[in-house]
This record gives C-alpha cells, structure tokens and sequence, in this order.
C-alpha cells in the first residue's frame, strides 16, 4: 500500500477543518452570541474575566486575556481579563501545597467577584482542574462558560454558557476555540467601542 504524500495529507487536514467548520461551529451561532453578550454585560458593569485551560487551551486562555487587555482590532480602552495560567509562582506554590487539581479554583476564589465571567477552556471537558476552578466560580455568582469538545463532557452541564465542539479531533478543537476566541473578542469590541 502507498503511502500519502504530504499534499493529500495536507489536504486531509484542510478538507477535516472545513468540514468541522460548516457543520458544527456554523451552527452555533445564537450560542456564541449569548457568550459575546454575556461578557459585554458584564464588561459594561465594571466585571471582569476569568480565563483557565491546561496544555494547548492553557495558551487559549492566555490570548483571549491578552485580546482583551490589548486589543483585537480597535485601540481603545483596555478591558479587565485575567489568564489564571501564567503565574508561575501562584501556579506551582498551589500545586505543591494543595495539589494540581486545584491550581485554578484557588485562583478563583481569590479574585472573582459576583458578575464576573469565569471561562474554563478543555477540549474533553473533563480537566479536574477547571471543573473546580468553574465550580468555586458558580458558587461566587458568577457567568461560567465552557468551551469544550468531544461530548462536552462534565463542564458542558456545569456552566451557564457551553460552547462545544463536538468532534473527536484535538486539534479540529483548538483550531475552532481560537476562532471562537475571535469573534467574541470582534464582538465585544464592536459592541463595547463602536463609533
């Protein structure tokens, strides 16, 4: 048997990533606007964000908090996100102290007020830590939004707000969170800083 050369493999990955796009993230859209209106409210009321994940959606959540406290695509005023992934100190004293499992709900206990939006990002929905992390955020009153995939698994009935992607392909996943990550960033700066 042949193998496939690297043009059809990377056809493969282009035709998978369409394929994923036109049926699953196409179809979300009411969801994706009632996040994007969630996160103005409460960025209109002096709210802030919240932003966890592990591994590849570690680096998710770090650039939404980025989009936000920089910008997208206007200048204009900085918003209040927080990555709760990039302290290392904060990060390693708790895992060491209190176990891994908790390096994020600590995090949420200590900064998150009511009306915040508190976003935990896992690809099978299933990470230990952002379950808790989401856990501590829904019992401080707060919006919870998930963006998951596969199933959805135990984040997608544990939050206000699911966004799952609903395919088995980890990276088919990511590359959908980083676009969703896009246009609710779009949004908010339309709605919050439209001339």
């Amino acid at each position: 048997m042949k193998e496939r050369t690297m043009q059809e493999i990377i056809d493969e990955h282009l035709r998978r990533h369409i394929d994923v796009f036109e049926q699953v993230v196409l179809p979300m859209s009411a969801q994706v606007e009632a996040v994007a209106q969630a996160l103005c409210n409460a960025l209109k009321q002096g709210h802030k964000v919240l932003v966890m994940g592990n591994g590849g959606s570690a680096a998710d959540s770090q650039h939404l908090a980025a989009e936000l406290v920089g910008r997208f695509l206007k200048n204009r005023a900085a918003l209040p996100a927080i990555a709760l992934t990039t302290d290392t100190s904060i990060l390693t004293a708790v895992a060491n102290d209190f176990g891994y499992d908790t390096v994020f709900s600590r995090q949420v206990e200590a900064l998150a007020q009511p009306g915040d939006v508190v976003i935990g990002i896992s690809t099978s929905g299933n990470s230990p830590n952002v379950l808790a992390g989401l856990q501590v955020a829904r019992d401080k009153a707060c919006v919870t939004v998930a963006l998951t995939g596969r199933n959805g698994g135990k984040m997608v009935d544990g939050v206000d707000l699911p966004l799952n992607i609903a395919v088995d392909d980890t990276p088919r996943i990511q590359e959908a969170h980083l676009t969703l990550i896009h246009i609710l960033c779009d949004l908010v700066e339309r709605e919050l800083f439209d001339d």
